[in-house]
């Protein structure tokens, strides 16, 4: 019965780690409708505005019929521009619907696993760590590796390959120091950012007044502020003044702030503005999933002694004991050094503990057992771990409160 309730699966705190497989199709779906909705809205006050005008001029005889079925060709070509690009809208819809199924179908099969020991359980955990590495290495920029494991583990529909493959290109030419890609994809979310008051686009607009005064093109650089910093001077006051003092700084100047604005390391601010702001419009967690994961589970596993003044066991070449702590070991023990501990509400601990004078706590029949074998007298023990020798009347009897 105990091994029961300790191997039972509580499906809710995995879902804790799984929130963005279904936060980002449902961000993606929200994303099309307001682009579609936004072009036919533009589109149908174009028409309606050209028909009724077409209508008037030729009832009033101003223009030929010549000329009102040219006018009437250009407002068919319109709709069926407008007609291609909903469609194209309407092909990502169905790809995300396919894919919010999928998603769907892979977390209900957790709620149909009654045990952690289940193989079912080890067949399902096996997707998700294909789904962290394929997330980690398209956070990471390499995007072939992702599509190719993704391929080879059939879960296409399970990771979010394209966004991560255009957030990357965007990410990638910003860091080469060109704001075009990234002006064209503010231009593309243009209503979705508006309402969270992103500094995005001001920031690649200010790049471009700089790059512009660092080349000496000062009328051309006066005239991009006026038409593109100058209306934020109410969000971004300070920015703005410091964006007209550039013009009286050369690129070699020292002073400050203007030495800064004129520094390379700009661009990487803006590529790491832009991924910030890409993660918070699509509710993507800033972090790779794998870390949140990995620091999760070497927490749980962590104690206060495992990075404590003496070297554990595994890595004592003069311990005589073994010790079976994952954390403890070389692979995960410097891996888990800034992590904290969590706070244990149950503990087990052998019926027989001492306490030696060195503050360390073992078990007496085993430690008497262990010191036996290794030669010491009788009446003498051994710490397993510091591999100091006391007499046995220096022990004192634990009692666990």
């Amino acid at each position: 019965m105990a091994e029961l309730t300790t191997t039972k699966l509580n499906p809710e705190s995995h879902l804790l780690l799984d929130q963005p497989l279904l936060r980002l199709p449902v961000e993606l779906s929200r994303k099309n409708f307001k682009l579609a909705a936004m072009h036919v809205e533009h589109d149908k006050k174009l028409l309606l505005g050209a028909l009724k005008t077409t209508a008037n001029d030729s009832l009033s005889g101003k223009k030929d019929p010549a000329a009102t079925l040219e006018s009437l060709d250009g407002m068919i070509n319109r709709m069926k521009n407008l007609k291609r690009k909903l469609e194209g809208y309407h092909d990502e819809e169905l790809v995300t619907h396919r894919q919010t199924k999928q998603r769907l179908e892979h977390l209900h099969n957790l709620y149909q696993i009654p045990s952690l020991a289940d193989v079912k359980y080890d067949e399902w955990s096996r997707i998700r760590l294909n789904r962290l590495l394929v997330d980690y290495l398209l956070r990471n920029g390499y995007g072939e590796s992702a599509k190719a494991l993704a391929k080879e583990k059939n879960i296409e529909d399970l990771v979010d390959l394209n966004v991560f493959v255009e957030c990357h290109k965007v990410e990638e030419s910003l860091r080469r120091g060109s704001a075009q890609e990234a002006l064209a994809w503010c231009f593309e979310h243009r209503e979705l950012t508006r309402k969270s008051n992103n500094r995005l686009e001001f920031e690649l607009r200010l790049q471009q007044f700089i790059e512009l005064r660092r080349k000496g093109r000062l009328l051309e650089a006066r005239q991009h502020a006026q038409k593109y910093i100058s209306s934020n001077i109410d969000s971004n006051n300070p920015e703005v003044h410091r964006a007209a003092g550039l013009l009286a700084y050369s690129p070699l100047t020292r002073a400050e702030p203007y030495r800064s604005m004129y520094s390379p390391s700009r661009w990487d601010f803006l590529a790491n503005l832009f991924l910030k702001t890409h993660h918070e419009l699509f509710s993507l967690p800033t972090r790779p999933l794998l870390h949140i994961a990995l620091s999760a589970g070497l927490s749980a596993l962590k104690t206060p002694s495992c990075h404590s003044q003496y070297a554990s066991s595994s890595a004592n070449a003069s311990s005589t004991t073994t010790t079976v702590c994952p954390i403890c070991s070389t692979e995960l023990n410097e891996l888990a050094r800034n992590l904290r501990h969590v706070q244990h509400n149950k503990s087990s601990v052998e019926h027989d503990s001492i306490v030696l004078p060195n503050g360390r706590v073992y078990g007496r029949d085993r430690l008497l057992e262990m010191s036996a074998k290794v030669g010491l007298e009788p009446g003498r023990i051994k710490d397993p771990t510091t591999c100091e020798v006391f007499d046995i009347s220096q022990i004192r009897k634990v009692y666990i409160s």
